[in-house]
């Protein structure tokens, strides 16, 4: 038990960037309460609502719900305060021989969820992936390097979880190629909300240089380290049973690490022991078919302060490169090509953090709307953390649970 409970703390670690959901319920259980079928999911309801919606924010959720608006025939815009789409969502290119992704990188699900987020019949999605079920595995406790076994990590496949990844593209080509194509053109850049005024009958929104949208509904899709931040300005100020909900969402600093080496010295993973957050190193080329050799590092909560601490990106790859050194005796300063990749979403103005937990239950109150007319969406707001139709079972914080969460959003102002 002791074994199972570590290897169950190891593969939290291991699956990074959003966390895992687990498959759950029968697939021909695709009837929601309402009697409602899966086909519905993107196709047109019948709605009363005639106004105007704005979305603060091109993410996924904020994509796929301006899709389902412009399915339905409502007029909507999107207000991106940086200068690109995706949000958390971002991919490099130029780095090595397969593209890196910089934020959100596992489906965390099986496979066929890519074809039901997107309405498609079929469980064979049309992008490759890979299955993501490394047994090369190694955990750091107490300084010391060990090895999980092989047939414990079968094991733990084959009774926990199924895990995914794509193989030549990325979470940002699927939510380009699938959401933002089709509402592009209705994406404003550079324009960072700073007040929502919600007293009248339409929402008034300012951004920092004074431009002024009105919106008969709002969908605010920024991350929960924003909405903490209070650099958006309510009025009225938000409920306090609201301050309070987005206070208990565990919403944790940390960055994405990319080093290039020479020689693959390395395992599949290696996990780290911390007392919050995680911090694992892993082969990204896994699985890709890859001539390069690149490892990743996910750092999150204490192990990214201490990180921090160190003052820059390049005194932070030194560090690990002496970490690894001592794990595989000098073999990371032998083999590092001296190329790096680091994307910090924990001090990034427009991220302020990381993801969401998927360990814990929120408060209902996160989810409640501001009078009906400011709405809120996100990975950490899918309701319940249910897919519609009871297919999947969707964990905060996951890619998925973003874009279920921006078609539910619509659907509750369409009705």
């Amino acid at each position: 038990m002791k074994r199972l409970m570590k290897i169950k703390s190891l593969l939290t670690l291991l699956f990074l960037v959003l966390p895992f959901s687990f498959m759950a319920c029968n697939k021909d259980e695709n009837l929601n309460a309402s009697g409602n079928t899966e086909n519905e999911l993107q196709g047109k309801i019948e709605n009363e609502f005639q106004g105007n919606v704005i979305i603060i924010g091109a993410g996924a959720s904020g994509l796929a719900a301006a899709k389902k608006l412009e399915e339905e025939g409502i007029s909507y815009q999107i207000l991106e305060a940086t200068d690109k789409l995706g949000g958390r969502i971002q991919k490099n290119e130029n780095f090595a021989d397969f593209p890196i992704d910089l934020g959100a990188e596992w489906i965390h699900e099986d496979k066929s969820i890519l074809n039901y987020l997107i309405n498609q019949p079929g469980n064979e999605p049309n992008v490759e992936t890979i299955s993501y079920q490394p047994m090369n595995v190694q955990q750091v406790v107490d300084d010391l390097i060990v090895q999980i076994p092989n047939q414990e990590m079968v094991d733990y496949y084959a009774g926990y979880i199924k895990e995914y990844k794509f193989k030549r593209t990325t979470w940002y080509d699927f939510i380009n190629e699938n959401f933002a194509q089709s509402v592009e053109q209705n994406i404003i850049y550079n324009a960072r909300i700073t007040t929502i005024n919600y007293t009248g009958s339409q929402v008034v929104l300012t951004t920092e240089n004074g431009t002024e949208y009105q919106a008969d509904k709002v969908i605010l899709t920024v991350s929960i380290g924003v909405l903490r931040s209070n650099v958006i300005s309510f009025n009225p100020p938000l409920p306090e049973k609201k301050i309070s909900a987005l206070q208990d969402v565990e919403f944790l600093p940390g960055f994405k690490l990319f080093m290039k080496f020479s020689d693959k010295f390395y395992p599949d993973v290696i996990s780290f022991e911390t007392r919050s957050g995680e911090k694992t190193i892993y082969d990204a080329a896994y699985g890709k078919e890859s001539q390069d050799h690149v490892l990743g590092l996910l750092s999150t909560g204490i192990s990214a302060q201490e990180y921090y601490l160190l003052g820059n990106s390049d005194a932070i790859v030194d560090s690990v490169i002496q970490e690894l050194d001592g794990y595989f005796d000098g073999l990371a300063s032998q083999n590092y090509l001296g190329s790096y990749i680091y994307e910090d979403w924990g001090q990034h103005t427009y991220t302020q953090g990381t993801w969401t937990s998927d360990f814990e239950k929120s408060s209902k109150n996160l989810n409640d709307s501001l009078d009906d007319k400011v709405y809120f969406a996100g990975e950490t707001y899918n309701a319940h953390g249910i897919a519609p139709f009871q297919e999947f079972y969707i964990i905060r914080g996951s890619v998925q649970s973003a874009i279920l969460s921006g078609y539910e959003v619509v659907d509750q102002i369409l009705e």
